[in-house]
């Protein structure tokens, strides 16, 4: 009996999101493979407590019997299928009847609360989820979803939403939930609230050129594209212990570049339109994000992502775990040729804090010149 109870739990665990939607009509059907007659007189006792299980389970005509002829032991009646009619059935068989009572309920009241097919098809796809929260973040998820439907571009950050016990965190947690079923009753693809705004690490290397005197900051892309500054150089690293390591230089600005993030260069008109130079890690990734630092900027040259830096270095490479295989077009031959090397050697990758700061200083203190006089 217990392995046709495992098939129902499975037929169940695949099936019961479609069923919470419907309203619960299900037939489940599967043969129990009685024993044959070898195997009855093999174990007579198994056997005849087999059979004798399957008559005092309760559940009546869902067993479906027939009868076996068998030359040693005559004719004997023997359970042959379980027909169970209905989800509640299948649930309470598979002891699953809690978790059916629980997403049933909920579905019923999110579909009763938001009716449309779109619903209830995100329903669908998100009864595990659903089923899973606790009675509390049930209603909650029920209120907020009230709440957003009513007021769907409030523009209010996370923190400022009226629906008690609902805050970052939460929103955090149940993010993915809530903007899927919001978007299966609106069709909107955003919450429609505020976010936070992106702030970007800058150091600024020249005192004539910081804001109040300020060196180091995060500050907004809206507050940083609106100084009044124009640096002779724009530093954009990926390390951030090598953008908060950077000495004093004449006429330069250095900026944590955050991997693919420097799409945000873009909006800095005096980092797009400036002289940039870019430090990355030397690897695939590394120059993925040049080539896209170069779509976006004016004037961008590469300092210590070239082949002598990558060969003084041999004794600190590593395999590189998922590289990069796109296409980058706006990279300059030299730079193609060192990631063809890397490519070459095994996709191997030189990680931009491993290389000593004397010998990484140097270079980028020359490139700041060139830059300078350039």
């Amino acid at each position: 009996m217990e392995q046709a109870r495992t098939t129902a739990a499975g037929k169940y665990e695949r099936a019961f999101g479609e069923w919470a939607v419907v309203g619960g009509g299900a037939v489940v059907d599967f043969p129990l493979h009685p024993p044959t007659e070898q195997a009855a007189l093999a174990g007579q006792e198994e056997a005849i407590a087999w059979v004798r299980s399957w008559r005092e389970v309760g559940l009546g005509d869902a067993v479906v019997w027939g009868t076996r002829r068998w030359a040693s032991l005559g004719a004997q009646q023997v359970p042959e299928r379980l027909r169970l009619n209905g989800a509640g059935e299948v649930a309470r068989f598979a002891r699953k009847a809690q978790h059916w009572l629980r997403i049933s309920a909920r579905a019923e009241a999110l579909l009763a609360a938001f009716p449309s097919d779109a619903l209830a098809d995100a329903v669908r796809r998100s009864a595990r989820r659903i089923a899973e929260l606790d009675d509390a973040d049930f209603n909650r998820l029920l209120q907020v979803l009230r709440w957003l439907e009513e007021n769907p571009q409030s523009g209010l950050y996370i923190r400022q939403l009226p629906v008690r016990g609902v805050d970052t965190k939460w929103v955090s947690a149940h993010r993915g939930l809530v903007e899927k079923l919001f978007a299966s009753v609106t069709g909107h693809d955003s919450l429609g609230l505020g976010a936070p705004p992106v702030l970007v690490r800058v150091r600024f290397l020249d005192p004539a050129l910081s804001p109040g005197g300020l060196v180091d900051i995060s500050a907004s892309v809206e507050e940083l594209a609106a100084l009044q500054i124009r640096p002779r150089t724009v530093f954009v690293f990926e390390n951030l212990e090598s953008v908060i390591a950077m000495p004093p230089v004449p006429g330069a600005v250095v900026l944590h570049g955050s991997g693919y993030a420097v799409d945000r260069l873009d909006r800095i008109p005096w980092a797009r339109d400036g002289r940039v130079i870019y430090w990355g890690d030397l690897d695939s990734h590394g120059f993925a994000i040049l080539n896209r630092v170069r779509s976006l900027c004016t004037d961008v040259s590469t300092v210590l992502m070239d082949l002598e830096t990558l060969k003084a270095y041999r004794d600190l490479w590593v395999e590189e775990p998922v590289p990069s295989t796109g296409v980058f077009s706006h990279l300059l031959p030299a730079e193609e040729q060192v990631l063809e090397e890397l490519r070459k050697r095994g996709n191997v990758r030189l990680e931009q804090e491993r290389i000593e700061w004397r010998y990484a200083l140097e270079r980028l203190l020359a490139s700041a010149e060139i830059a300078a006089t350039g």
